[in-house]
């Protein structure tokens, strides 16, 4: 018994467990890794473990795919109106300023003429911070100048998708107008024997996949993206039927000859370059 009654000869010191700064991992929704986002960034937003491909901004898009400071942005301060004064939880005007404030951006699209590997090129890209990237009025007006300046100006078009909101339906048959003009300007585009290529990435859905982005001469897509018009399931509950595991992934489209290439986001640019090479 003293042996559990003596004084023991040492001092148990309560230490604090240190403050670990937020956002320094994140938690790859692929395989659940957790990956350090410096490393993370540095692979360009890939997961080195399962090859997920993160969800890009617009800007970082333009880092990714352009020649440095060779972007000129187009109608940057072009901003969305309320057509139907648009009333529910949130106005319409609520939401837009609010996405404003989140992401910095006056709108769902960044557009503008670059260089691309030397290849002068239009490039607009969505982005699905923003209203979930859907189409507006805005959205549809900027696309549309950035494929006629590059019609007028004998300019191949990039458009780099990322939306899973499609048409904006906050402004009804206003925004569902704008995948009728976006086609049509591109009509108008390949008439003129001008290159237009598609890149679809994480998630290009419904309305923005029914217009321009299912419309390239070349559509190219990034690995595992989530492509399709309806989700699958709408889909399923709509058929009463069981869909094939992975049906609306770049892959499977690609198997199926929806899309033309699935291309790692390493190699985008320079397959973009090359493709504008050979093509233009």
């Amino acid at each position: 018994m003293s042996l559990f009654s003596r004084t023991p000869k040492y001092t148990l010191i309560n230490i604090r467990k240190k403050d670990i700064p937020e956002g320094l991992w994140s938690k790859c929704e692929g395989c659940g890794q957790a990956l350090y986002k410096k490393n993370l960034e540095e692979n360009l937003k890939v997961c080195p473990k399962c090859d997920y491909h993160f969800v890009l901004n617009c800007s970082e898009r333009v880092n990714l795919l352009v020649d440095k400071d060779t972007f000129e942005e187009f109608d940057a301060d072009m901003g969305s109106l309320d057509p139907l004064d648009f009333k529910g939880p949130k106005t319409y005007k609520e939401k837009i300023v609010q996405d404003q404030a989140n992401t910095g951006l006056k709108e769902g699209v960044l557009c503008g003429k670059c260089k691309i590997n030397s290849f002068e090129s239009v490039i607009c890209v969505t982005d699905s911070r923003f209203i979930m990237g859907s189409m507006g009025s805005v959205v549809g007006e900027k696309i549309t100048r950035a494929i006629e300046f590059a019609t007028k100006n004998n300019l191949p078009v990039i458009i780099v998708s990322g939306s899973g909101g499609g048409a904006r339906m906050y402004e009804g048959m206003f925004s569902l107008m704008q995948m009728a003009k976006t086609s049509a300007a591109l009509a108008r585009h390949h008439k003129a024997g001008l290159l237009f290529i598609s890149v679809l990435t994480n998630p290009t859905m419904a309305g923005i996949m029914a217009s321009f982005a299912g419309l390239g001469d070349i559509i190219v897509a990034e690995p595992r993206a989530l492509i399709g018009f309806t989700g699958p399931r709408v889909i399923e509950q709509t058929i009463k039927q069981k869909l094939p595991p992975g049906f609306q992934s770049s892959e499977f489209l690609l198997e199926h000859g929806l899309i033309d290439m699935v291309v790692a986001r390493k190699s985008l640019k320079d397959t973009l370059s090359s493709l504008i090479g050979y093509l233009s």
